[in-house]
């Protein structure tokens, strides 16, 4: 089982090189130079070489590749082109915000989408199970910016209920939170649905029924306990996605994080720090992939079996 989390942990490094490469190319395909950006379009053209130069952008593009592989490497990801601060400072800086709603959109789409879909496959085909399938599919088609539109015009603009953007308090949080939980709870609805009616219809459960097992016994203790593995592979990946999909929530609601970062990055084509957000977020999701696979093959005896073969 060590071994096995070893080489899973050690190709994460290839994995986040590669992000890192597509990226690279990806960033210095988008028209324009930093110096030009940072200068402004009245700035004239010798002072813009003269920036470019001093920041490197002159040299050819797959030198400027390999060196900065090697400050990778060597973890030194360099300063902003805006106002010349570490990169990694303004990641530290911003990555709570976008930590604590990701926590929290995961938790509120996992609580409404698990307990709707238990709700579904005990109660199949009923009105409840009829009317939950209808909406889930329903909100698998809304864009999820259009969502946050809607909530900000009505909730804000109408009602004034709720602040339209920052994060000075939590109801700040109430819009994006709630946005994210209503759309991702439609999918982990009907995975949790489809292994809760696959799990009830087990051996084991009609012995635990023959038992007298209380009806919540059987369905909360041998059922889901048994239907849980897909859930929670679900629920990490997309955790995992959260951290990088916050970019949508922050820009719409105007919240501090890394997405707002990113976004300003790139519009004022800020490589080292669009890359360093980047490495830093790819490099979380793979880590997070990795524990998710170890923790399935601790958790299923199935797994284990054939990691020993």
């Amino acid at each position: 089982m060590t071994k096995y989390a070893i080489k899973r942990l050690l190709l994460v490094i290839p994995m986040v090189l590669g992000v890192t490469v597509i990226v690279f190319c990806i960033i210095n395909a988008i028209p324009g130079d930093p110096g030009r950006r940072m200068l402004g379009p009245t700035a004239p053209q010798e002072q813009v070489d003269l920036l470019n130069a001093q920041l490197g952008y002159t040299l050819p593009f797959f030198q400027r590749l390999w060196n900065y592989l090697v400050d990778v490497v060597t973890l030194n990801f360099g300063n902003s082109y805006q106002d010349g601060a570490s990169v990694m400072h303004k990641i530290l800086l911003n990555f709570p915000y976008t930590l604590k709603l990701a926590v929290l959109q995961t938790v509120a789409y996992s609580v409404i989408g698990i307990t709707l879909g238990v709700y579904s496959a005990v109660k199949q085909y009923s009105i409840g199970d009829n009317i939950i399938r209808v909406i889930s599919i329903a909100l698998a088609a809304f864009p999820g910016f259009w969502v946050y539109v809607i909530a900000m015009l009505v909730f804000s603009l109408y009602l004034g209920w709720l602040p339209p953007s920052g994060a000075d308090s939590w109801q700040c949080y109430v819009m994006p939170v709630g946005c994210a939980a209503i759309l991702s709870a439609s999918s982990l609805q009907r995975l949790t649905r489809t292994t809760m009616l696959e799990a009830i219809r087990q051996d084991y459960v009609r012995t635990a029924r023959a038992k007298g097992c209380s009806e919540a016994t059987v369905i909360w203790r041998h059922a889901f306990m048994n239907a849980m593995l897909p859930i929670l592979n679900q629920v990490g990946i997309n955790f995992g996605y959260l951290l990088g999909g916050t970019v949508i929530a922050e820009s719409v609601f105007g919240m501090p994080g890394l997405g707002t970062v990113i976004i300003n990055a790139v519009n004022s084509k800020d490589v080292p720090l669009v890359m360093a957000c980047t490495i830093f977020l790819a490099t979380i999701f793979c880590v997070l992939v990795v524990l998710l696979d170890v923790l399935s093959a601790a958790a299923d005896p199935r797994v284990r079996a054939k990691l020993v073969k």
